[in-house]
Parts: structure tokens; C-alpha cells; sequence
């Protein structure tokens, strides 16, 4: 079967410009916005990008192939990513490098302690950034490569994906929240809001934690939910 224009690409030695060429990076990450971010971070530099939406998705991504490095968000629907982490960091084939990623940077210490090499907080968003880190977990394949920063050096996913990501959440409050799944939608929106630099989002975050902690009574999630899917709707059109 003839190879694909990606697979040729990736053969390719790393250059100043694309310093990840040939690295597979898996990307396990519930917000479609933070996830869009990261595809752009990783098509500027070369890389290939595998999401993973969850745990257990992830789980099923590495019983099929062996990423360079794995990025991973610490707050995912089916547990926590310090679980995963722990995985893959004592797995038999240990993967060149684990960069964990939160809104919150008060993990970074259990993250580290769970076996990442590396935390970076939300928003990932710098290009030159993110190729630092990368390049300084990589085995060195090219002692000499500099990088050259990009002109315009941070990017900006497409605001569908922010809607994308407010419509998940409205449904998940539909569907009748739990406390878990509360504390889950607080998490997942107040990570988004700092992605997204947005406070009306922040403050859908901030009154879910309310509703969890039996401090404003007079709130419900499906009310929360009308709110953020009206939000939703002014993404519509970017």
C-alpha cells in the first residue's frame, strides 16, 4: 500500500521550523478546544497528533502503537489523569517523555509525583513553548537543531470548538448530574475558561462548584445548562 503524504512527511529529518518531525504525540484530553490547540501547536511543529478522549480511550490507543510523548489533562470523565500517568510511567516500554497539563497548577506537584516529567499549566497555547518541552524529552536526534521561533508564536483554536465544548457540558447537566459529574462539569468549565480566556465561562464554573458544596440552594444545573447553551449559540458563528 503506498504511503500516505503524512507518512512521507514524517520520515522526514527535524528541521528549525518543524523540530518534531517523526514524533507521534498522544494528546489525552477531554476539552475540544484545548485539544484543537494542541493540533495546531503539533501541525506547526511537525508532529502527528493522536487524541484520546479518556482513560480508558487512551488505554485502547496504546495497545495499538507506542507515542514519542503522551500530553495529559489531569481531569478526565472516567477518573483522574494522574491514574493514567502512573500507568505510563511504570509500563514495561516506558514512552520517551509525560507532559502533564491542568488548569489548576496546584497538581503539578502530584503530577510529578505520579511519574510526569514534565507539568505545564493551562492554556497551552505558545508554540516555542511547548517545542521546548518537547525537545527536552526526546532522545536527541539532531545535537545541532536549533529551533526558530515562529512569527506568530501562539495559536488560537477555531471558536466552534469552544462551542463544541459549552454544548458537552450543557448536555452532561441534562442528563441529570450527580455530585461526581457537578464536580466533573465545574473542572472541565473552569479549565475551558482559562483555555479560552472567557469569564462568563468562569462563572458557569464557579456556580456549579456552588451547587456541589450545598452553598447556593436556589440554583439548579438545568438552569446553569439553558445559561451555557445560549452562550453556545453566540460561537455559532465564530
Amino acid at each position: 500500500m503506498p504511503d500516505t503524504l503524512e507518512d512521507l512527511v514524517m520520515r522526514q529529518p527535524p528541521t528549525a521550523e518543524r523540530p518534531l518531525l517523526g514524533t507521534i504525540i498522544l494528546v489525552v484530553e477531554d476539552s475540544r478546544h484545548a485539544c484543537e490547540a494542541m493540533r495546531l501547536i503539533c501541525q506547526r511543529s511537525g508532529a502527528r497528533i493522536r487524541r484520546a478522549e479518556s482513560i480508558a480511550s487512551a488505554e485502547r490507543h496504546l495497545r495499538a502503537y507506542r507515542p514519542g510523548l503522551a500530553v495529559v489533562d489531569l481531569g478526565l470523565p472516567d477518573g483522574s489523569g494522574l491514574k493514567l500517568i502512573e500507568q505510563l510511567a511504570r509500563g514495561d516500554q516506558r514512552i520517551d517523555g509525560i507532559i502533564a497539563t491542568s488548569g489548576d497548577e496546584a497538581l503539578a506537584e502530584a503530577a510529578l509525583k505520579s511519574g510526569a516529567d514534565l507539568f505545564l499549566p493551562k492554556p497551552l497555547a505558545s508554540i516555542s513553548q511547548f517545542q521546548k518541552a518537547a525537545l527536552s524529552l526526546l532522545p536527541v536526534a539532531v545535537p545541532s537543531l536549533k529551533t526558530t521561533k515562529p512569527e506568530k508564536d501562539r495559536v488560537r483554536p477555531d471558536p466552534i470548538a469552544l462551542r463544541d465544548d459549552l454544548l458537552l457540558a450543557a448536555e452532561l447537566l441534562r442528563s441529570g448530574a450527580d455530585a461526581a459529574m457537578l464536580d466533573y462539569v465545574a473542572g472541565f468549565l473552569s479549565g475551558l475558561a482559562k483555555c479560552a480566556d472567557h469569564p462568563r465561562v468562569a462563572e458557569f464554573a464557579c456556580a456549579l462548584a456552588s451547587i456541589s458544596a450545598g452553598a447556593a440552594p436556589n440554583l439548579s444545573p438545568q438552569a446553569i445548562a439553558l445559561e451555557i447553551e445560549e452562550e453556545a449559540a453566540t460561537h455559532d458563528a465564530g
